[in-house]
């Protein structure tokens, strides 16, 4: 089976993994991993227009990861995850979505000024 795309978890990522226990931390990782290769919603869903979610249950607790796509390079596609966040319902808050839509818009400006 052929990843579909690679991921960049950014360094908040990174931050929200590192206050999780272990077991959490390695679901996450894994349904990560996992979704490289299947199309399957329950582990990365569209939220809006540019943003996803990679997502996790564990314990009655939802981890999502919001990411967006980079296709600048058609060859290489990368989804590119933003930051975490741990809810008790399904629904992502707007306040979420939009944190992440400004972390993209500074990745797509830096990325343009180091070309």
């Amino acid at each position: 089976m052929n990843e579909k795309f690679e991921i960049i978890l950014l360094g908040e990522v990174w931050e929200f993994l590192d206050r999780l226990e272990e077991k959490v931390k390695d679901k996450i990782l894994y349904n990560i991993e996992k979704a490289k290769y299947v199309n399957d919603p329950k582990l990365f869903k569209k939220l809006d227009n540019e943003i996803w979610e990679f997502r996790a249950k564990y314990r009655r607790l939802h981890y999502r990861l919001l990411s967006f796509w980079d296709k600048t390079d058609s060859s290489h596609i990368v989804v590119v995850s933003t930051h975490g966040i741990i809810k008790k319902t399904d629904k992502v808050p707007k306040s979420e979505i939009e944190r992440a839509r400004q972390i993209m818009k500074k990745y797509f400006e830096q990325k343009k000024i180091n070309k």
